[in-house]
């Protein structure tokens, strides 16, 4: 995912967007015992977007204490 896609998105869908991946992460892993990826690279993506959208929630946080 695109720095712009995720800087683009609201707080709720940031949120959601990341239990999902959380949660897809967590079925790649469990699928990985029983059968080895076609494309291992996806384990790392999905890791640096959960932390880039992370990232970004913690960014509005930040700004919406300061505004407060």
């Amino acid at each position: 995912m695109k720095k712009q896609e995720i800087a683009a998105k609201s707080k709720q869908e940031l949120v959601d967007s990341i239990r999902e991946l959380e949660d897809r992460l967590a079925d790649l892993a469990f699928y990985k015992v029983i059968e080895p990826p076609q494309n291992p690279m996806v384990f790392r993506n999905s890791r640096r977007d959960i932390a880039r959208m992370k990232t970004r929630l913690r960014q509005l946080e930040m700004e919406e204490g300061i505004e407060a």
